[in-house]
């Protein structure tokens, strides 16, 4: 037994191999003994040996190892067809539900690279327009700056005007009309500088204002644009591309990410505070030209006034002068006559000096007449009349003679102060026509060509 034990090669027996010898019934010991199975492959004994049992399997027993292998096989290849059927339906549902997704993905894609469109589009035509109209609204700028430089000369004129003016003499230093335009025009160039300093100022805040925003709307246009071309980039992106791989962390929202509401009120807010900083641009633009225009005309009209009061006074200096002049042509010629008068009485006291002392006593006496009394009236004539009657002839010419020096003196004394008051004249004729109205060629004829220029 220990022999077919150990040699046994298969678990089937060969057919030269010996029957096994039958042993008897009898009773057996209690005790089972173990046998070893041996280590070769294929070895018919074994378990089936136990407790003396024989090595062989029985009909039945094969045939219901046969039927459960064959269950088995059955089931086995049931269960195989099964979940390759199953397999097939999940992976064309699969594929399906993968184009599907894939598809509407593409579509979503698609529609959101029109809205950013649509905004970059906007943005790019506000970025546009803001930024002529920040170009419109400098150059506005540097009309205002001109217009403030081609003030310089305006009010220097001015200034020059009244320092030259404050050079006349008494009495011609008056406050005159032509001193009251001066002094309003020179008030109203200062306003008119500290209008355009203001207005400059709000022009450059309102030009950093639009270039911020400008700023703003070329970010956001920015994105858009990167944003664009990334979204592009994922509607193209299919199974058979090259570089797609996985990116698991991907899959969650970002905890700064916005919404498509806050998403399309971001770039609704930066078009519309665009919108209102270039409205608030052309006001100002509106409002440069019309502070330029009028700053031109109250300039305009101010110079005519000055101008005018300039020709005034000129023609009132050239009037008076011309008189005083007359009078002075006459008051030499009264000179002259008197100096003649004065030699003639002279001689005719030498001639007749009794005669002289009675006319003179009395013409004296009646020198005291007062102001306008002192008059050569018809008893002044009577009275030389009466003198020459009266052979007192000779003191009314002593009398005269006074009377002659001391008009010839009050004409000399008339006579100095009529060629002063002509040289007083002449200065103020000078300085208003020479000094002032020349210089005053040089103010410029508008203020809104000047600032062209």
């Amino acid at each position: 037994r220990r022999e077919r034990g150990h040699g046994g090669g298969s678990a089937m027996a060969q057919p030269d191999e010996p029957q096994p010898t039958a042993v008897p019934s009898c009773p057996l010991p209690g005790k089972i003994c173990d046998v070893v199975r041996s280590e070769r492959p294929r070895s018919c004994c074994g378990m089936a040996m136990a407790g003396f049992r024989t090595s062989k399997y029985q009909v039945p027993e094969w045939h219901r190892r046969n039927a459960g292998v064959y269950y088995k096989a059955f089931t086995a290849s049931e269960e195989a067809e099964r979940g390759r059927a199953e397999s097939q339906h999940l992976m064309k549902h699969a594929a399906s539900s993968a184009q599907r997704a894939q598809e509407y993905s593409k579509s979503t894609l698609a529609q959101r690279l029109q809205d950013i469109h649509f905004w970059r589009v906007e943005l790019q035509k506000e970025i546009m327009e803001l930024d002529a109209e920040t170009n419109l609204l400098a150059a506005q700028k540097l009309r205002l700056q001109r217009a403030l430089d081609a003030t310089e000369v305006p009010y220097s004129v001015v200034v020059d005007n009244l320092e030259c003016r404050e050079r006349r003499q008494p009495p011609d230093l008056v406050i005159d009309e032509v001193e009251r335009q001066l002094l309003k025009e020179a008030d109203l160039i200062r306003d008119i500088r500290d209008l355009l300093k203001r207005t400059i100022i709000q022009a450059t805040t309102q030009i950093r204002s639009n270039r911020i925003q400008k700023e703003n709307c070329e970010l956001d246009w920015s994105d858009k644009v990167e944003t664009y071309h990334i979204d592009d980039k994922c509607v193209g992106y299919c199974t058979d591309s090259t570089n797609v791989q996985f990116h698991p962390s991907s899959v969650k929202f970002e905890e700064n990410a916005s919404t498509p509401k806050s998403w399309a009120q971001f770039s609704h807010d930066n078009i519309s505070s665009a919108e209102q900083e270039k409205l608030a641009s052309v006001q100002l633009r509106s409002l440069i030209n019309s502070i330029i225009h009028d700053a031109s005309e109250d300039l305009r009209m101010q110079r005519a006034a000055v101008n005018e009061a300039f020709d005034n006074r000129c023609r009132e200096l050239d009037d008076a002068k011309l008189r005083l002049e007359q009078h002075l042509e006459q008051i030499l010629k009264d000179i002259a006559g008197e100096e003649a008068n004065i030699v003639n009485l002279k001689k005719a006291i030498r001639d007749k000096e009794a005669h002289l002392k009675v006319a003179h006593t009395r013409l004296f006496d009646r020198s005291f007449r007062p102001n306008i009394e002192l008059c050569r009236d018809e008893p002044q004539f009577r009275l030389i009349s009466e003198v020459e009657e009266l052979t007192v002839f000779l003191e009314a010419l002593k009398r005269k003679l006074m009377e002659s020096e001391r008009n010839l003196k009050n004409l000399e004394e008339t006579r100095m102060k009529l060629e002063k008051e002509i040289a007083v004249k002449a200065n103020s004729i000078f300085i208003d026509r020479q000094k002032c109205m020349s210089y005053r060629v040089r103010y410029p004829v508008d203020l809104e060509v000047a600032s062209y220029k």
